[in-house]
């Protein structure tokens, strides 16, 4: 997404949150890491069900996929969190509203998403490999394969969850948390423009179904705050 100026003082705050994780990401067993880049999504009203729409805000400027692993979490009575475990996701995004200006990161974010019908329990694998796919017709648009597990993150799983759950609003008992863990492999970065009706496709081992939604436009809609 950003570019990796070689020039210290001139990288990107992107590119700069990533040296920060790779430096300090995962620390030794017992110690705190550095922070990670994080975003809010939204609540579970924007997750699309398997098989059911994307649906891009008509004002957006780019609807654009992101293959991901998604860590689902419930919180205990007294506030401790449970990972269930893994599921296989596409976390979608405003690209072009996301590279305009770095400072529109949370903007571009707030977007629907959508899970798979599987959840992995137990530890997930640290290696993933899987293909993310744009389907446009009866053609495949655009094709690669993706990297995800603890082996390909910057941060160790452990960190980025001590950093979600920290804040106590986090750790209310009886919600259930979706943790996306993040993407390097984007149709954007090959130049792709999505159109409505294109479909995407994320597949990865150990699992056994694809996530596919098709992207639609919601219908331009004005807000207007009324005085009580």
């Amino acid at each position: 997404m950003h570019r990796d100026l070689k020039d210290a003082a001139t990288l990107t705050d992107s590119m700069k949150m990533f040296r920060l994780g790779l430096e300090g990401g995962k620390p030794e067993p017992g110690q705190i890491g550095v922070q990670p880049e994080w975003f809010y999504k939204g609540d579970g009203g924007v997750i699309a069900a398997p098989g059911a729409p994307l649906t891009s805000p008509s004002f957006a400027l780019d609807g654009g996929e992101e293959p991901e692993l998604a860590g689902i979490y419930v919180i205990g009575p007294d506030g401790t969190p449970f990972r269930l475990g893994f599921a296989l996701g596409n976390e979608f995004s405003d690209h072009v509203t996301e590279r305009r200006n770095y400072l529109y990161l949370a903007h571009s974010k707030l977007r629907a998403c959508s899970l798979g019908a599987e959840i992995l329990l137990g530890e997930p694998p640290a290696d993933v490999r899987g293909t993310v796919r744009i389907h446009r017709g009866n053609a495949v648009l655009w094709e690669k394969p993706f990297l995800s597990g603890e082996a390909n993150m910057c941060h160790s799983l452990a960190n980025l969850e001590h950093h979600h759950f920290k804040y106590a609003q986090f750790r209310r008992p009886g919600d259930v948390h979706v943790h996306f863990m993040g993407t390097a492999t984007l149709s954007f970065s090959d130049g792709i423009e999505t159109r409505p009706g294109d479909v995407f496709e994320v597949e990865a081992a150990p699992f056994l179904t694809p996530v596919r939604n098709p992207l639609a436009i919601e219908a331009p809609a004005s807000v207007t705050v009324r005085s009580l």
